[in-house]
């Protein structure tokens, strides 16, 4: 097959698996979760039941899937925030503000139970831990931080903590609680 057509093939492909998602996402967001069928999803998204099934084999995986998709955002929004900081601890404290900004976006809790498992999460929760490691390790390095606690123990502190943002009123609420974060980085007087 020439390489025009199979672009396009992939394409269509790419085009009908973002609108299935989308139109999930949708669905469960005006209706819950369990109230959301294959057949409204097909109806939803423009397609027939059949090419739904030929993607996704039920509610579960399609919301799975979409999840996937938005760890992989959130976690290259963490990078670029990183990328975009100055020094070793301020890119500490972006990075640390993003993600506490993320977790306070994320509200619905039937749907983070249900998604908030399995191996792409692991693997995500791995990257991100190692990312935060190695902003402490490096603001260490510069004398910004605290360096009696290894850097994993004070990577787990970090995203414990600011994981609350999710209960938390107000992104004022937020910034208060990454500034409490950072105040337990800082180097103790003794």
């Amino acid at each position: 097959m020439p390489k025009l057509w199979n672009e396009t093939i992939d394409a269509h492909r790419r085009d009908v698996q973002d609108a299935i998602l989308e139109t999930t996402a949708a669905l469960v967001s005006a209706q819950g979760l369990q109230s959301v069928t294959m057949s409204q999803i097909a109806e939803q998204a423009g397609i027939g039941r059949a090419t739904l099934y030929k993607y996704f084999s039920d509610v579960e995986s399609i919301l799975v899937a979409w999840h996937k998709r938005h760890i992989s955002a959130h976690l290259e929004h963490l990078a670029q925030v990183r990328d975009q900081a100055g020094d070793a601890s301020e890119r500490l404290e972006a990075v640390l503000g993003a993600f506490a900004l993320i977790s306070f976006e994320r509200r619905d809790t039937n749907l983070a139970a249900l998604l908030h498992r399995g191996e792409h999460i692991a693997h995500a929760e791995r990257h991100l831990n190692d990312m935060i490691q190695n902003l402490l390790v490096e603001a260490a390095k510069s004398g910004a931080i605290r360096r009696d606690v290894a850097a994993g123990e004070l990577a787990a502190y970090c995203l414990h903590a600011l994981a609350a943002a999710s209960s938390l009123p107000s992104k004022a609420a937020v910034r208060r609680l990454v500034r409490v974060t950072l105040a337990g980085l800082r180097i103790v007087p003794k």
